[in-house]
């Protein structure tokens, strides 16, 4: 997991540049949707601008984000967070770990885990992951990966620690930061300003 983390975090030095530039006229459906976007995230987000160049990318995509899993209590909301920013390391999209690191403090994810999720450290140092996290951040790595590597052993810890609509709510989670940061990567976009708590941990070990 460390040295995995570690590569991906490694690719994410060279901040991205646009490839293209959003549309000048867009129609008032979307801009509709961007008014909400940046009411919701206080940020004007040019992954939602450069999407209404192709409408049915949009609304697709805004669909997708609204239905994604936000969390039902304190718990659920930091497993969330770890996963999100897991996906988002081992993807190496910079807009993603820069918009998923927001809610580090909140969620209550310490310096020494985000080293861990970064690779800087080896996850047997941090005794603060409890089993079900460990088990939903192997699963975030192995869902970001190509291949995807799920043991039998891994599956079974998986279906004993969470419920068949955990396990969903897990995937599509991670299926979720993974079509993101294939398309934030797709089109270039950097990271758009939301944290810079994420980049404090680029050192080497």
């Amino acid at each position: 997991m460390t040295s995995t983390a570690k590569k991906a975090w490694a690719n994410t030095e060279q901040s991205p540049r646009p490839l293209i530039k959003p549309p000048i006229k867009i129609p008032l459906l979307l801009r509709i949707g961007l008014f909400i976007a940046k009411k919701e995230t206080g940020k004007d987000l040019l992954p939602a601008r450069l999407l209404t160049w192709y409408p049915r990318a949009a609304i697709g995509s805004g669909v997708l984000e609204m239905m994604t899993a936000k969390g039902e209590n304190a718990q659920e909301r930091r497993l969330l967070n770890l996963v999100r920013l897991q996906a988002s390391l081992i993807c190496s999209c910079t807009f993603c770990i820069d918009m998923n690191a927001v809610g580090i403090v909140k969620n209550g994810i310490t310096d020494e885990e985000l080293a861990v999720l970064q690779g800087h450290r080896a996850v047997q140092s941090v005794d603060s992951f409890n089993l079900r996290e460990l088990l939903a951040l192997e699963y975030a790595i192995s869902l970001s990966s190509t291949p995807p590597d799920l043991s039998d052993q891994f599956i079974k810890n998986l279906t004993r620690e969470f419920t068949e609509a955990e396990i969903v709510m897990l995937a599509s989670t991670i299926a979720s930061v993974n079509y993101w940061a294939r398309l934030n990567q797709g089109l270039g976009i950097p990271p758009a300003g939301f944290s810079d708590r994420c980049l404090l941990y680029r050192q080497d070990e």
